[in-house]
């Protein structure tokens, strides 16, 4: 909880940055599209930390520049949690493996930073106690970035809610892509 509370913090921090600050470039022109595939890394939270320790994906992204600071993205993969031991009995939870759609958009507040925010659902198609129901999670996803002419690193925290069983992770996206 002390980390989601720390990462809610620096979120809202750079929403301020981006409030206050002009706007210098970033690396989607308005009126173009860029594509990157990305490796995903990351720690699992609430629910899904009882289950796992690291998570581990990919993701494809579609970026359409809407201005010279801002972009809108459509994004996809997909995220394995790996299980872990359940205490010490030595017994292992399964994976749980989900299937992210998400829309959003990228602000960019400096030189190359930006402020990001997706939403979207994210489709269970592994759970980590064989013959529980897989569900449909809604996703909020607010982050903060570096990207250049090729390359995207940005760090989130993704939140999956639904049918009494939320979880999250704080992710780390780094990202090859290139104009279309």
């Amino acid at each position: 909880m002390k980390n989601s509370t720390n990462f809610i913090a620096a979120a809202l921090t750079a929403v301020a940055i981006f409030l206050g600050t002009t706007v210098k470039a970033q690396t989607t022109p308005a009126d173009k599209l860029r594509f990157g595939i990305g490796l995903e890394v990351g720690a699992p939270t609430g629910n899904a930390h009882d289950v796992s320790n690291f998570e581990l994906g990919g993701t494809a992204r579609l970026q359409y520049g809407l201005s010279d600071n801002m972009a809108l993205t459509l994004t996809s993969g997909y995220y394995n949690m790996f299980g872990k031991e359940a205490g010490n009995s030595g017994v292992k939870f399964n994976s749980l493996g989900v299937v992210p759609v998400k829309a959003g958009i990228k602000a960019f507040f400096a030189q190359n930073l930006y402020f990001g925010a997706e939403v979207g659902a994210g489709f269970e198609v592994h759970t980590p106690i064989p013959g529980t129901e897989k569900d449909t999670k809604l996703i909020l996803a607010p982050g903060i970035g570096y990207a250049s002419k090729s390359w995207d690193v940005g760090l989130r925290y993704e939140n999956f809610s639904g049918q009494s069983n939320n979880y999250g992770l704080v992710g780390l996206r780094v990202a090859y892509g290139f104009g279309l």
